[in-house]
């Protein structure tokens, strides 16, 4: 095998390969990434065995097809080193040992056999559609900071996919929930879709988010029981799912929230940001204290202090009221209209947020006790 590639290329394939390789993998063979060099291409692939990420190089100058895997993090901190943009040329030699060399620089890395290297082949062609890049990522990264964490729960931690119709239109909705907080946000599709109903796992979206940060284009999904596959152009990401039944969302929508709050978004994401300051922790809650247009912020914390902050706001009622400030903060920075709204029933109940600017994402918090 032997081949020439763009250093640049090659950089960012192998950062994305980082995202999926576990740092500590008990199989050997799963530190590695597969490098296949064939008519001009080179194809890397990475897996986890819950995730497979596969990126293809075209334009390479190809002198003697051949596949060989090595171990990812040592390659990708090499090649990220060596100057930018520059021509790296990759022999394996007879001593199946991988010869990376660029300018003045020479390294020989161990390698194991392609054929050690755990590939699936699954016929996914029944169910595909297509998606927007840009509207896939707005789906997920409204929802993505509302994934919970606890592994108990595990069919929490993730994005519950599904397609449901409203009046006759149809949309891809994704919900997330930590049961402390809650997003729902939905994309029109142009036609009803052969879609079930999935949970997608937390570390896949990440991966798919950093995919679609640099990618402009149309994303084809496809699905079978247990997997799903999401083609780009030159990459694709195989998923399992994850195994279970996620709750019935539309249940904790608050339904009688008539108490309106508006406020400029950035004097409030600010606001909150610096009256959280004082607690060290982020876990004291944010005490709003509300009156006719008047809004106080405050933050107490018996170890460091506290701090207070007078907004002028559109509200008709007096309320007291407090959150998580992190929870307030994440979802504020996802809004993209001017103003933010917040619809609260009483100081027990739960907030419904909405964006102005954007009509097809809702949150929702709960509030903290005390």
């Amino acid at each position: 095998m032997k081949f020439n590639v763009n250093q640049q290329d090659l950089q960012q394939a192998l950062n994305y390969c980082q995202g999926v390789i576990e740092k500590r993998s008990t199989l050997p063979i799963l530190s590695n990434i597969l490098l296949e060099a064939q008519n001009s291409n080179l194809t890397i692939t990475a897996t986890d065995l819950d995730l497979i990420f596969i990126h293809r190089l075209n334009n390479v100058e190809v002198f003697e097809e051949g596949k060989i895997t090595t171990v990812s993090s040592i390659m990708y901190d090499i090649v990220r080193k060596f100057s930018s943009g520059k021509k790296i040329n990759l022999t394996l030699n007879d001593a199946s040992k991988l010869h990376i060399e660029s300018e003045k620089s020479f390294f020989n890395l161990n390698t194991l056999s392609a054929s050690e290297f755990p590939l699936t082949d699954e016929d996914f062609n029944k169910n595909q559609f297509s998606i927007k890049s840009k509207q896939l990522l707005k789906l997920l990264n409204k929802c993505k900071f509302s994934i919970s964490s606890d592994e108990t729960r595990h069919y929490l931690s993730g994005i519950y996919l599904h397609q449901t119709e409203v009046e006759d239109k149809s949309y891809l909705t994704a919900a997330a929930t930590d049961s402390h907080r809650m997003s729902i946000s939905k994309i029109r599709l142009e036609e009803r879709i052969d879609f079930e109903p999935i949970i997608l796992p937390k570390k896949t979206i990440f991966q798919l988010c950093s995919l679609l940060d640099s990618y402009d284009g149309d994303v084809k999904i496809s699905n079978i029981k247990s997997k799903i596959k999401f083609e780009l152009n030159n990459s694709v990401l195989i998923s399992k799912l994850i195994d279970g039944k996620f709750p019935n969302y539309i249940q904790v929508i608050p339904k009688n929230n008539q108490k309106k709050l508006e406020i400029n978004l950035k004097v409030f994401l600010d606001s909150v940001d610096r009256v959280a300051s004082v607690s060290l922790d982020k876990k004291d809650g944010v005490k709003f204290n509300l009156t006719k247009d008047i809004l106080n912020l405050s933050v107490n914390n018996t170890n460091s202090g506290d701090g207070k902050e007078t907004l002028v706001v559109k509200f008709d009622h007096d309320l007291e009221i407090s959150f998580n400030s992190r929870y307030l903060i994440d979802v504020a920075s996802q809004i993209i209209g001017e103003k933010i709204e917040i619809f609260f029933n009483d100081t027990g109940s739960p907030a419904l947020i909405k964006d102005p600017g954007d009509f097809d994402s809702i949150f929702v918090v709960m509030p903290m006790k005390g």
